[in-house]
C-alpha cells in the first residue's frame, strides 16, 4: 500500500492589505519535516505509523504561511505544481493525504484547495482514496466535498487537536483501503458567519457531544465548519460534515440535526466585547491578576498587520502601570532597538505603520529593556516563530516588538524578554482565541476588547461582494439546508 502526503496551508484575508508570494511561505521539502514537531499532522502522523501498519509514505513538499492577503497566481501555480509533479512521480498510489487550510484564495482561483482537489483526482483516478485534513475557519466547498473521499476538520478552536484529527482521518482512509468502510459524506450549510470558541462553555458542550457521537451507529467524522469570516468569496459560510460508513440517507438526516441545533446557537457563540477605554476599565476594576485582554481587530492570525495602537496608546495616556503588550510587528523599530542596545533609553516611533487602521504610530522615549534573537512561541500546534524581538518600557507599559508577523500563543511571547506574565496587571494580547491555550490557564479574567483596528467583530461592516446571499448576520432571513 502507498500513500502520498503533502500540505499548503494558507488562511487568506482577502481584506487584509498585505499582499501574499512566494516569500510568505515557509517550505519542507520531502524528507525535511521534523521529527520532533508536527509541522503538517498528516505527514507527521503518517510518517510514524507507516512501518507499523504495513504502508509506504512518499512526502511531498509542505507550504505553509501566515495569514495575510491573497496570494499572486504565478507563486501558489509554482508550489501547487510542484507537489502535482511529487505526485505524477510517486504513482501509482492507493491513498493520498493533503495538509490544506481551506480558506486560501490566489489571483484567479477563489477556491485553491478545491483546485487542488480536482487536479489531484484527475492523475489518481477515481479509485484512489483521497483524504484531507482541514481547519475549521475553511470554506468547506461543494467541490472539495464531491472529489475527496474523507475530510475532517480540527473540532477544537483553539486548535489544540490538529494531530488528533490528522491520526483520525488516517484511520479512515486505512480503513477505506482495507474494504472495512465506505465513506459517504453529508454537508449541510447553516448560511451564517460567526465566531465559535470551544473555550466557551457554549461551543465546548456542542463539541464534546459531536465527540461522544463519533465511532458509534456508523458515524465516521462529524466536522464543524466554522468558515473564514475574512474571506470574501462566494461559500463564505459555516458548515457541517458529516462522513458516515456507507448510509447517506442517515448521514444527512444527522447532518441536518446537527445543523439545525447550530443554527439556533447564532449570536450565542460569542464572547461579550468592551470597548477600548471599557476594556482598562473593567481590568483595573478587577480584583486580580493578570487579566488578560484580547485585541481581535488586530490579529495576525486573521491577516491583520499587528501593529495597530489604539490600545496601547490609552495605556500610556492613562498612565496605567503593570501592563505588557505584546505582539506589535514592527521590524524597522527592532532593528533600532538592537542598534541602540540594551538598557538604553531613546526617542523610537513604533506600530502605526501599515495603514490607517493601524492607527498613528506611537513617538516615546523608550527604555529598551530586553533584547533576543530567533525568538519563537509555543503554539496550539507546535512551535511559532517570532524572530528578532525587543522589549521597551513607556512609562509603566511594556511592549514586545517582533520582527515576524505572528499573533499571541505562548508565554515566551513575554518571557524571552524578561517579562513574567504573571506579574503584570494587564496583559494584552493581539489575537482572537488562540491564545487561550497558553493565556487560559493563567489569566484571572479575560477581556475581549473591540479596537479600531483593521478588522472589527461586526460581519456587517464589511464590504462583502463575493458572499452568496442571503446569509445570517448580513441577511435576517436565510434557508439553511443540506447541500450535498
Amino acid at each position: 500500500m502507498r500513500l502520498f502526503a503533502a500540505a499548503i496551508s494558507m488562511e487568506t484575508n482577502t481584506f487584509s492589505p498585505l499582499p501574499s508570494s512566494l516569500h510568505s511561505f515557509g517550505v519542507l521539502r520531502p524528507g525535511e519535516h521534523p521529527e520532533d514537531r508536527p509541522r503538517s499532522p498528516p505527514l507527521w502522523v503518517a510518517r510514524r505509523r507507516a512501518a507499523a501498519e504495513g504502508f509506504t509514505l512518499i512526502e511531498g513538499s509542505c507550504f505553509g504561511a501566515e495569514p495575510a492577503g491573497v496570494t499572486n497566481q504565478r507563486d501558489y501555480e509554482f508550489m501547487r505544481d510542484e507537489i502535482l509533479n511529487q505526485l505524477k512521480a510517486a504513482l501509482p498510489v492507493d491513498g493520498v493525504l493533503l495538509d490544506l487550510h481551506g480558506a486560501m484564495v490566489a489571483h484567479g482561483y477563489e477556491d485553491v484547495e478545491g483546485d487542488i482537489l480536482e487536479r489531484v483526482r484527475a492523475l489518481v483516478g477515481p479509485k484512489c482514496v483521497i483524504g484531507v485534513e482541514l481547519d475549521p475557519h475553511c470554506h468547506l466547498t461543494i467541490k472539495r466535498v464531491e472529489l475527496a473521499d474523507i475530510i475532517v476538520l480540527y473540532k477544537e478552536y483553539p486548535h489544540t487537536d490538529m494531530v488528533e484529527c490528522a491520526e483520525d482521518l488516517l484511520d479512515i482512509v486505512l480503513r477505506t483501503l482495507r474494504g472495512q468502510v465506505k465513506p459517504a459524506m453529508s454537508l449541510y450549510d447553516c448560511r451564517q458567519i460567526g465566531i465559535y470558541p470551544t473555550t466557551l462553555p457554549l461551543m465546548r458542550s456542542f463539541v464534546d457531544r459531536i465527540k461522544a457521537m463519533e465511532g458509534a451507529e456508523g458515524v465516521l467524522s462529524i466536522s464543524i465548519g466554522h468558515g473564514f469570516s475574512r474571506g470574501d468569496v462566494p461559500e463564505l459560510s459555516s458548515r457541517i460534515l458529516v462522513v458516515m460508513d456507507k448510509d447517506k440517507a442517515k448521514g444527512d438526516a444527522l447532518a441536518i440535526n446537527i445543523g439545525e441545533e447550530f443554527v439556533s446557537m447564532r449570536g450565542k457563540t460569542a464572547p461579550p466585547y468592551y470597548s477600548v477605554d471599557g476594556g482598562i476599565d473593567a481590568a483595573i476594576k478587577f480584583d486580580g491578576a493578570p487579566v488578560v485582554m484580547a485585541d481581535p481587530a488586530d490579529n495576525a492570525g486573521a491577516g491583520a498587520p499587528s501593529d495597530n495602537t489604539t490600545i496601547l496608546r490609552r495605556l500610556i495616556q492613562r498612565d496605567i502601570v503593570g501592563v505588557a503588550v505584546g505582539p506589535v510587528w514592527d521590524p524597522v523599530a527592532v532593528r533600532l532597538c538592537f542598534d541602540a542596545g540594551e538598557g538604553t533609553q531613546f526617542p523610537l516611533r513604533f506600530g502605526g505603520k501599515i495603514g490607517p487602521a493601524s492607527g498613528a504610530p506611537i513617538d516615546a522615549m523608550v527604555t529598551v529593556v530586553g533584547l533576543k534573537r530567533d525568538c519563537w512561541q509555543t503554539a496550539p500546534f507546535g512551535r511559532s516563530v517570532l524572530g528578532d524581538c525587543a522589549a521597551v518600557r513607556v512609562g509603566g507599559v511594556e511592549v514586545v516588538l517582533n520582527s515576524i508577523r505572528t499573533q499571541a500563543f505562548g508565554l515566551e511571547l513575554f518571557r524571552n524578554l524578561g517579562i513574567d506574565p504573571l506579574a503584570r496587571k494587564i496583559v494584552v494580547v493581539k489575537s482572537t482565541n488562540h491564545f487561550m491555550a497558553g493565556y487560559g490557564g493563567i489569566a484571572k479574567k479575560v477581556i475581549y476588547v473591540e479596537s479600531d483596528g483593521i478588522f472589527g467583530n461586526d460581519y456587517r461592516n464589511y464590504s462583502y461582494t463575493r458572499v452568496k446571499r442571503p446569509i445570517w448576520p448580513l441577511d435576517e432571513k436565510t434557508s439553511p439546508g443540506l447541500i450535498v
